[in-house]
């Protein structure tokens, strides 16, 4: 996949580069933007990268101002590539009453089937296959892979670091784990997926998870004080198919934090740290 970027802005941080870059997608058939923190150790030598999924309303930049993640990659030699949570652009579908929870902004990193979303909703494919293959053929990247996200972006990472074997370790903040059954899951998947409900089971952390007899390193992290916690994140069952596989995945309650980046701040280090000790 012969792809050109096209550099949007550049900031420089702890030795490194804070870039966003723009590109026409194959796969989403719309311009998307990006953005990427390349560490100092990436002038001398291909490096590995985590990969960030950030949640509904967001965007490739949320993640790059709020989480405060750039100085422990710059120690670690870490690139952080960050996406775009949906496709966009005048052409691509939206919620016709301008809801929060479904269109842009709200990809579910799922392939949808249904009209009018299948023309451009691909961000599994997206994800997976061409945001890497893109990076890796213009930057110094090399082919070292971990996956991160918060919300429906920690949905998303535990469900292709699952699935996908070209990620070595998964982490989350927040993540919704059980979309099949919860308010943003379903209607989510029943308009991006359609009515057969089996097809929503691939795209369930907790249900993919239980079926495991074995999983790469995982680590989630989910407040006591979020509010989305009881009726949208569901962690109980992201714990007790844990329980089921024997996977070993650490989930830790994080006593009185909440859904902010105010949370992602205080435990993106040692969310990084654990991915590098699985990269290296």
């Amino acid at each position: 996949m012969n792809q050109a970027i096209e550099k949007v802005s550049s900031q420089l941080a702890f030795g490194g580069q804070q870039i966003r870059f723009k590109h026409q997608s194959q796969v989403l058939n719309c311009e998307m933007q990006f953005s990427v923190y390349l560490p100092p150790q990436a002038e001398h030598r291909a490096v590995p990268a985590v990969y960030w999924l950030s949640g509904l309303t967001c965007n490739d930049e949320n993640f790059s101002s709020k989480a405060g993640a750039q100085r422990v990659a710059a120690e670690l030699g870490l690139a952080l590539v960050i996406a775009d949570t949906s496709p966009r652009g005048e052409d691509v579908a939206d919620d016709p009453d301008g809801a929060y929870d479904l269109g842009l902004g709200a990809g579910f990193y799922v392939n949808a089937t249904e009209a009018p979303w299948k023309a451009h909703y691909q961000m599994y494919d997206y994800i997976v296959d061409e945001l890497p293959a893109l990076v890796e053929a213009n930057l110094p990247l090399n082919q070292q892979r971990a996956i991160s996200g918060h919300s429906m972006g920690g949905h998303g990472a535990l469900v292709i670091g699952l699935r996908e074997s070209k990620f070595s370790s998964i982490s989350a903040f927040s993540p919704i784990c059980h979309p099949t059954s919860c308010p943003w899951g379903q209607k989510a998947f029943g308009n991006y997926l359609g009515e057969d409900k089996a097809s929503w089971r691939q795209y369930d952390a907790a249900l993919l998870l239980q079926e495991r007899s074995s999983a790469p390193p995982i680590m989630v992290d989910q407040g006591t004080a979020d509010n989305f916690l009881e009726q949208q994140l569901d962690t109980e069952a992201l714990i007790k198919a844990n329980q089921l596989s024997g996977s070993g995945a650490q989930i830790r309650y994080q006593q009185g934090y909440d859904h902010s980046y105010y949370f992602i701040a205080t435990f993106i280090e040692e969310h990084l740290r654990f991915h590098a000790s699985n990269l290296n």
